[in-house]
């Protein structure tokens, strides 16, 4: 039996998942958690094979605290579980170890195959993330820099587009405000656009936000 935590931050998706898989045969819904904070206390409590996790779980700042969990605990394999673009999360996600992603508008079907295959130590993820990663990685570095944003830029652009300020933004990720200031000013620059509301509008229609 596959052992699968769940980590959203809406009751009904805990409540639909969990329903779900009650009498499935192979996975079993060990673990709920509505914080990234909480996910840590349950790995080192229970047995988890599968972490089934969205991006935008609340105290989740960036994907390199994802990246840290993975670390610490190499033996769980986590599957993003968002409503966030696919296109544009999920090779960042994948490239900081992840097993798999799952956008939300996926049957519970899908989701509960992606499960049996990531705990077979397969890496899931639709042709159009594949054949992303396979032009990134053709791309020479002048090329990635104009068609693909980091990790850290797409989460700055993130912020920015919430209406978060520099300095907000730094205390979020915990990096300084001049740092900050330089991400903004590559974004402008990556995305062709030369103010804000260009940039946050720029990020709508890439569905970043």
């Amino acid at each position: 039996m596959i052992k699968v935590c769940l980590a959203d931050n809406f009751p009904v998706v805990h409540f639909g998942v969990k329903s779900y898989f009650k009498d499935h045969a192979d996975i079993s819904m060990t673990a709920n958690v509505g914080s990234f904070l909480m996910i840590r206390d349950i790995l080192l409590t229970k047995e988890i094979d599968v972490l089934v996790l969205d991006l935008e779980l609340e105290g989740l700042s960036s994907i390199f605290e994802v990246k840290s969990l993975l670390k610490s605990f190499p033996k769980t394999k986590i599957i993003i579980f968002s409503g966030l673009s696919e296109q544009i999360y999920a090779p960042n996600a994948i490239k900081a170890g992840v097993s798999g992603y799952v956008h939300k508008k996926e049957k519970l079907e899908t989701l509960g195959q992606s499960i049996i295959k990531v705990h077979q130590g397969k890496i899931i993820m639709n042709e159009t993330v594949k054949k992303n990663l396979a032009l990134i990685a053709k791309q020479s570095k002048s090329e990635r820099l104009y068609r693909k944003l980091s990790n850290r830029e797409v989460e700055v652009l993130r912020y920015l587009s919430g209406g978060k300020k520099n300095h907000e933004i730094a205390e979020i990720l915990g990096l300084n405000e001049k740092t900050i200031s330089t991400y903004k000013l590559r974004l402008l620059t990556k995305l062709n656009v030369t103010n804000l509301v260009d940039l946050v509008n720029k990020a709508k229609s890439l569905e970043i936000v």
